[in-house]
């Protein structure tokens, strides 16, 4: 989980100068400034990474790339919608990185790889749908809505579907783990339990087995 809040921070933050862009130009209505300092800001953010000797990954390139490109096309064509069009081509290569089988695997808990990593898959594939999901409806709404509209739509659509997949996700893999455990011949099924977290949970298959549990 820990590793999983990391890579969502990190993709919040290659889309933070597009959020930058966005209150400074519905405060200000000022196509220049807003895109200026967005730029301003995505050249800051990896600045500071090599200052503090960081190592810059391919999506922050990426990010910055974007955003002086999509701002260079913002002040030549006084769209401001080439801005709000760049989290459509983040979310499309992230997308396309979760459409490799297993990817989900490395956030897990060991005892999760151990017993369920074929549910793991097939949630990274809904993951990966979730994405180019995003992506089109970006697209669509950067390019056909103002930007009041953008600016209403995204961050309610981006945050309750993220927290539906996640939350089902997560329903998915420890029911499926639970099930799977209980199902295990008792040696096999305390090996498991003895990889991560065993107390807490072998406390949790004990009550799933005991009468009051089962019925």
């Amino acid at each position: 989980m820990k590793h999983f809040l990391t890579a969502a921070r990190l993709l919040a933050l290659d889309l933070a100068s597009t959020l930058v862009f966005l209150v400074l130009f519905l405060l200000t209505h000022n196509t220049a400034l807003s895109v200026g300092l967005g730029i301003a800001f995505g050249v800051v953010q990896i600045g500071l990474q090599i200052m503090r000797g960081k190592r810059i990954d391919t999506m922050e390139w990426l990010s910055l790339f974007l955003v002086v490109t999509a701002g260079t096309a913002t002040l030549l064509t006084n769209d401001p919608r080439f801005v709000l069009f760049k989290p459509s081509v983040i979310y499309a290569i992230v997308g396309v990185v979760m459409l490799k089988p297993g990817w989900l695997n490395r956030y897990l808990p060991a005892i999760a790889r151990k017993v369920v990593p074929d549910v793991a898959v097939k949630v990274g594939y809904v993951w990966s749908g979730l994405m180019f999901v995003s992506a089109a409806v970006n697209a669509f709404v950067a390019l056909t809505c103002e930007i009041t509209t953008w600016a209403v739509v995204m961050p309610i659509f981006g945050i309750v579907s993220k927290i539906v997949v996640f939350l089902g996700g997560f329903a998915a893999l420890r029911l499926t783990a639970r099930r799977r455990i209980r199902a295990m011949p008792e040696a096999e099924r305390e090996a498991v339990l003895a990889l991560e977290g065993a107390p807490a949970a072998r406390g949790a298959v004990t009550a799933d087995l005991t009468p009051s549990a089962t019925g």
